[in-house]
């Protein structure tokens, strides 16, 4: 079975696996640039820092954004073209009249084509990640920003889990729609969908969020306010960036010391900057975030949300396939 499987996969295996080896030499050597510049512009850093430090992100920001949506997208692509015709394409030649009335019984046949396969592909996405992992890093400790959704999905544990519910996944919906192009079609929505889920309704909620009360004095000190505005209705920041912390909330209200919302007249009668009139309104916000601390204990979350998900997908096809495909 196993000689078998190689015989069928060998053609998309070969360029996978050229694929992926372009990819590991790439990051291999982007790994070592990273490593010169920073080292050039950072470690050695003696004046203008900070605007080494942007220019450095920037640098190499768009790039490592880049490799990560390929990362994301390579799992979805394995379970459309990988997972999904392993059954569609028996039952559209008409082999799966021959094959499944051998000695080697259909449950056995699922779980060699789900292990080599499956495993083939989890092992590809996985050592992508963590050489992109490896090459990212100091990126990664300068910027600060794991849990971005780009960043977590693409690093570390998370394409794990991914690889292996995108291979199941093309695998069950190819035993239920029975025709190759369907399966790949709904295969790759529906990947798309789980992971806009899980980025937006589900991971945030993994562990009850961090509420804190920031004194407006002690704002840039604790994170960075990235937009702040005042009109009609109040005070309010958009966006305040806290480092290696996930912030979750999204407007901000500006509060003074006596626990009233701040107004546009109040910083219009206070005759000042905005910034001297919110430490004389001795104001303050709430800002409700993940601390940087939970993003190992995230990642194996959903890793385990996957791999249980990747349980359940397996079971339904290892129930489906020796009924009604005859």
């Amino acid at each position: 079975m196993i000689w078998l499987t190689w015989r069928q996969m060998r053609a998309q295996t070969l360029w996978t696996l050229g694929l992926v080896a372009a990819a590991a030499a790439y990051l291999i050597y982007l790994a070592g640039d990273l490593r010169d510049t920073y080292r050039l512009t950072i470690t050695d850093c003696t004046t203008a820092c900070d605007d080494a430090k942007h220019a450095f992100a920037d640098a190499f920001g768009p790039g490592l954004l880049l490799i990560g949506l390929v990362l994301i997208a390579g799992p979805a692509l394995i379970g459309a073209f990988w997972a999904a015709p392993l059954i569609t394409r028996e039952l559209e030649t008409g082999t799966h009249r021959l094959v499944w009335n051998q000695s080697v019984t259909r449950t056995r046949w699922l779980a060699v084509k789900l292990t080599v396969v499956g495993g083939v592909s989890v092992a590809l996405t996985g050592g992508l990640s963590l050489l992109l992992s490896w090459a990212a890093e100091p990126f990664d400790g300068l910027v600060n920003s794991r849990f971005e959704p780009l960043t977590f999905a693409s690093r570390d544990l998370a394409p794990f889990g991914y690889a292996l519910l995108a291979f199941t996944l093309g695998l069950v919906v190819g035993v239920l729609a029975r025709r190759t192009l369907v399966a790949m079609a709904v295969t790759l929505l529906a990947f798309a969908a789980f992971q806009l889920l899980m980025a937006n309704a589900v991971r945030p909620h993994f562990a009850e969020p961090v509420t804190e009360t920031i004194e407006w004095s002690d704002a840039n000190t604790v994170g960075q306010i990235d937009s702040f505005g005042i009109g009609p209705q109040g005070a309010g920041i958009q966006g305040y960036t806290i480092p290696g912390a996930w912030v979750v909330s999204d407007h901000i209200t500006v509060y003074k010391g006596d626990g009233t919302e701040v107004t546009e007249d109040d910083i219009t009668s206070c005759g000042s900057t905005p910034d001297e009139c919110m430490t004389a309104l001795d104001a303050s916000f709430e800002v409700t975030y993940q601390p940087a601390d939970r993003y190992w204990e995230f990642q194996w979350i959903e890793l385990g949300v996957a791999a249980g998900l990747s349980a359940v997908l397996a079971g339904v096809a290892f129930w489906r396939i020796p009924r009604g495909l005859n």
